[in-house]
């Protein structure tokens, strides 16, 4: 029974660095980037969309497709960097142990 309760000390200071981690993730902001700068979109460690930075001179009538796209190459790449940034502190916070494929967490 002491496998037991040293493997239930365990999964609580797992539980602990969890919560601390998604705190840690609203708190972080990732940037990404499309038409080498030009449209920049900031997204919170979690994924969400926090804000969308335009520069002026892509506001023309006729600019509209590409900064529609622009946008979305920008969410992309922050999307990449959030996800990144998760797995990272996931590997941390596991101790290097790798999560079989598809295995998120949190649950």
């Amino acid at each position: 029974m002491k496998n037991l309760g040293e493997m239930m000390k365990q999964v609580q200071a797992m539980q602990e660095r969890m919560a601390e981690m998604q705190t840690k993730l609203d708190q972080t902001a990732v940037l990404g980037q499309a038409g080498g700068g030009l449209v920049k979109v900031t997204l919170n460690g979690k994924g969400a969309l926090v804000n969308v930075s335009i520069d002026a001179s892509l506001l023309k009538p006729e600019e509209k497709e590409i900064v529609e796209d622009l946008i979305a190459a920008a969410h992309a790449d922050a999307k990449g960097k959030a996800e990144a940034m998760m797995a990272d502190e996931m590997k941390s916070m596991t101790g290097g142990i790798a999560l079989p494929p598809g295995f998120k967490l949190p649950f």
